[in-house]
């Protein structure tokens, strides 16, 4: 077997390293042996080297007039360049390759830039979309190219999810995972499309399909060197599964790794990965720690939203995270069903701080949602939303109903810590209306889940000391900042009877009978952050 053959054959059977080893032990410099070495660098994680070397194969398919390899090289380079985030090249390549493709009889390397332009569309037109999905199976049928039937068939469902055409597009998802996981495409384009499908399941919240393809693309990525782009990704994916069974450790470990992993690999996996270890520190009580995390995929381009919202109203900073939520709502591009859980967040951050009209918005923006998209799990989400509106309001009997359904609509996805809380608040509503046994039997059970997961209960988790509510707490800031009466009321936009009732129940609370005593507590207590005056 020639040297080259030999490169090949490893190439083919993934053996990454062996592979590069032979490429670059090879005396000829054609574009193919540099495009071979470039690909076993990428699976290596050597992002850069990879780009570089297929940098110099596209100059090599554009001297010798290989059109179509050089057209292959500039999507590729698009992809990768992106990943590292350099979108303006990546930009650039795409524009090289589609103007490498006028010269070109139609072929099936037309399809790739329309693949990469296909992804642009579905967030923006969704007719054009489908009309390019479409383009891309039709390409694939007359070439004979599985890989473009795969992404057609792929786009095609997203699309579908997007138009609410819900179980028409999650089988064609699966259509197209079945295909990738089938050794008929390359592994890159495997990858790609189980990105797709996470994002599908995320957004649908469809967590027992989530599981699913997670476990058989860990399993397919075994093999794969473990600092190379979509083992890490599988990590992220894993760490959501791992948080939505309630097992915190195992979510922030994987989360970790693939931050870890993923460095200069793919910065949108880092910042994912980041906003992960965030929700699970949050969710466990350990506040300082979520805030760096949150920082982090904030640094590595994500919005940590609705997650630091959450954070504020655990922090008893209400107003904040009335604002962050609402900020987060007005600014965001993405679609009805990527909006769900900001207006989830904005639910329970707006009862906390007694606007009970906007938290009712809320809840029936998710609970539409949920019904307009088939999702089960937006569904609970919507369902345990309304409940706690209902519970709020004083309309206990509406409330039980709609949290009983989000209690067994959790229990059946499997997602305790949800149950769990959903079970907190059945609590609540069983004792407003005067049957004390089933509320302990509930507060029983769901703190005895809340410790069996190793978390506080929600209600216990950054409580304020004295019993303060988030809006006292606001308050005894402002007052131990030194502001007057009026000036708490124009900060919280507050009567100031209010504001003057607010600090009544603070005296007593805290045993105040001094504004001096009362910013003394709130010092020494840590309610201003740290414990010495200033």
């Amino acid at each position: 077997m020639s040297s080259i053959a030999l490169a090949e054959e490893l190439r083919q059977r993934r053996d990454w390293q062996a592979a590069y080893d032979a490429y670059a032990a090879l005396p000829d410099r054609t574009g193919a042996v540099i495009e071979g070495r470039a690909e076993s660098a990428w699976w290596l994680g050597l992002m850069g080297e990879s780009i570089r070397l297929y940098a110099e194969a596209h100059r090599l398919h554009v001297e010798l007039g290989d059109g179509e390899a050089a057209v292959r090289t500039a999507v590729l380079l698009s992809i990768h360049t992106r990943l590292v985030g350099e979108p303006a090249q990546s930009a650039g390549w795409v524009s090289r390759a589609n103007r490498l493709l006028e010269d070109l009889p139609e072929s099936a390397a037309h399809g790739y830039p329309l693949y990469l332009g296909t992804a642009g569309l579905t967030g923006s037109d969704l007719d054009a979309a489908y009309a390019s999905a479409k383009r891309l199976q039709d390409l694939g049928t007359r070439y004979d190219d599985a890989t473009l039937v795969a992404l057609g068939v792929f786009f095609e469902g997203r699309i579908r999810i997007k138009q609410a055409r819900v179980a028409e597009g999650l089988a064609l998802l699966d259509e197209a995972m079945l295909a990738a996981l089938s050794d008929e495409l390359s592994p890159l384009w495997t990858g790609a499309i189980y990105c797709g499908l996470m994002d599908a399941c995320n957004e649908l919240r469809d967590l027992r399909r989530a599981t699913e393809w997670t476990e058989a693309t860990r399993r397919w990525t075994e093999p794969l060197p473990l600092a190379s782009l979509f083992p890490g990704v599988c990590r992220v994916h894993r760490a959501q599964v791992l948080q939505s069974k309630g097992d915190w450790a195992g979510a922030e470990a994987e989360a970790l790794g693939a931050c870890e992993d993923m460095v200069g690999i793919d910065v949108f996996a880092v910042a994912d990965a980041y906003y992960e270890v965030g929700e699970v520190r949050r969710v466990r009580g350990d506040l300082a720690g979520a805030e760096q995390a949150y920082r982090q995929a904030h640094d590595h381009g994500r919005d940590p939203q609705p997650g630091i919202a959450l954070l504020r109203l655990a922090e008893g900073r209400c107003a904040d995270a009335v604002a962050s939520v609402a900020a987060a709502i007005a600014g965001s591009g993405g679609s009805r069903l990527e909006r769900a859980p900001l207006y989830a967040a904005q639910a329970e951050i707006a009862l906390a701080h007694g606007d009970l009209e906007l938290a009712e918005r809320s809840a029936a923006e998710v609970g539409q949602t949920a019904a307009l998209f088939e999702s089960a799990g937006l569904a609970a989400e919507g369902h345990r939303c309304t409940g706690a509106v209902q519970l709020a309001g004083g309309r206990v009997m509406e409330a039980l109903a709609s949290l009983r359904m989000a209690f067994n609509e959790w229990t059946r996805l499997e997602v305790p810590y949800e149950a769990a809380r959903t079970r907190m608040l059945l609590a609540r509503a069983y004792a407003a209306c005067g049957d004390v046994d089933a509320a302990d039997r509930e507060d029983a059970a769901a703190r005895a889940c809340f410790e069996r997961l190793g978390v506080l209960a929600p209600e216990t988790r950054g409580t304020a000391p004295a019993g303060l509510t988030a809006r006292e707490v606001e308050v005894i800031r402002l007052l131990a900042s030194g502001k007057s009466n009026r000036e708490i009321s124009e900060v919280l936009v507050l009567s100031p009877k209010t504001v003057a009732r607010h600090l009544s129940n603070i005296f007593a609370k805290t045993g105040s009978a001094t504004r001096t005593a009362a910013t003394a507590y709130a010092y020494d207590n840590g309610l201003m952050g740290r414990t010495t005056h200033p």
